[in-house]
Parts: C-alpha cells; sequence; structure tokens
C-alpha cells in the first residue's frame, strides 16, 4: 500500500503543479505587467550588447544602480559612463547572461500602481584572472510609473561574498601556493642539512 503511495503522490503533485502553471499561462497579464516585463526584455538586450541607446529611455532620470562591485552610479550619464569604462578595457570584464534576470515573482505593484518592486536571480559570466566564471546574483529592482511609462528607478545587484567561484578560485590558487612553498621549503632545508653534513 505504501509502495503505490510512493508512486502516486509524485505524480499527482507534478500534474498539479503543470495544471497550475498551464491555467497561470493561459490567464492574461495586466497591461502594467506586460510594460515591465517589456522594460526588463529591453534592458537585458541593452545591457547583453553594451547598447545605451537601448538602455537610456528605460531608465528613471535620478536613476540609482549598485553593482557586484560596490560602485554606484546614479543619473543615465553615470550609467552610460561606467558601460563606456568597461568597454574600453582590453578584455571585457562582463561577457553576459548565462541566466538573464529573471523575477521570483511578478512585481509587486503600489502606489496605486504608479511604483513596483521586483527581485529575482541571475548568473552572469565574467571574465576575470585570465578566465570565465560563472557568478549567481541576486537583484532587487524599483520601477515608477512617468507620464504613464514604466522607468528603472533602482537596481540593487549583488553575489554572495561566502561563497562564490571567483573566492573558491583564489582560495584553491593560495592552497597551491601554501603546498608548493612547503615543497620548496622542505627542499631547501634538505639541501641545507646536506651541506652541513660534508
Amino acid at each position: 500500500m505504501f509502495r503505490i503511495l510512493r508512486a502516486i503522490v509524485p505524480a499527482l503533485a507534478l500534474l498539479v503543479f503543470h495544471t497550475a502553471r498551464a491555467q497561470d499561462a493561459a490567464e492574461p497579464m495586466d497591461p502594467d505587467h506586460v510594460e515591465l516585463r517589456a522594460l526588463k526584455d529591453q534592458l537585458v538586450k541593452g545591457i547583453n550588447e553594451g547598447n545605451m541607446d537601448l538602455i537610456d529611455p528605460m531608465l528613471h532620470p535620478d536613476v540609482v544602480v549598485t553593482w557586484q562591485d560596490g560602485q554606484v552610479c546614479k543619473g543615465p550619464a553615470a550609467i552610460r559612463k561606467f558601460y563606456a569604462d568597461m568597454a574600453a578595457k582590453s578584455k571585457k570584464t562582463f561577457q553576459g547572461y548565462k541566466v538573464p534576470p529573471t523575477a521570483d515573482e511578478p512585481t509587486i505593484l503600489h502606489a496605486g500602481n504608479n511604483a513596483g518592486v521586483a527581485y529575482g536571480y541571475n548568473v552572469g559570466v565574467f571574465h576575470l584572472a585570465g578566465k570565465d566564471f560563472e557568478m549567481n546574483n541576486r537583484w532587487t529592482a524599483t520601477m515608477v510609473k512617468q507620464d504613464g511609462k514604466w522607468l528603472l528607478s533602482s537596481y540593487h545587484v549583488s553575489m554572495n561574498v561566502l561563497d562564490n567561484p571567483l573566492l573558491n578560485a583564489v582560495k584553491t590558487l593560495a592552497i597551491g601556493v601554501s603546498v608548493i612553498a612547503l615543497v620548496v621549503g622542505l627542499l631547501i632545508g634538505r639541501a641545507l642539512g646536506r651541506r652541513r653534513k660534508d
């Protein structure tokens, strides 16, 4: 009996899950969420292409963005300079998204649907120290409606500072250097010991 239940329950759970998803997909989104999704899609396209002409129209004049490295940009001009500085580097640090910004749930609307907060995750690919690293990021965005149009008002993106591929690579390098230093130290000690005996 328990074996049969074990087999049936997961199947029923999957059926309910897929049915719920199908119903969600069938329900039309309200106009605000359609516009907010279009805003996100254009911002991601602009970021992937490094094209500020796509990004600029989506930004509030007082937009504030905090990047993973702690840099803060206020206003479209500062964001444009940030991308120009990145593009000027011999090797572009940000290589694009393995997983583009994906919201955990639809934007939470406030103030009579004139402001909204979204949050989610992405997986970015970064070229650092001659290697490509995939970074799992969490982000939060605030959007406001101005003159009937949704604009990005703030964006904050961060990674786990205690557990990420770059930190793990540094730890591995540090362990490697320590082992090499230990081996070299032992070899030097042995060589000096032989000289003293001679």
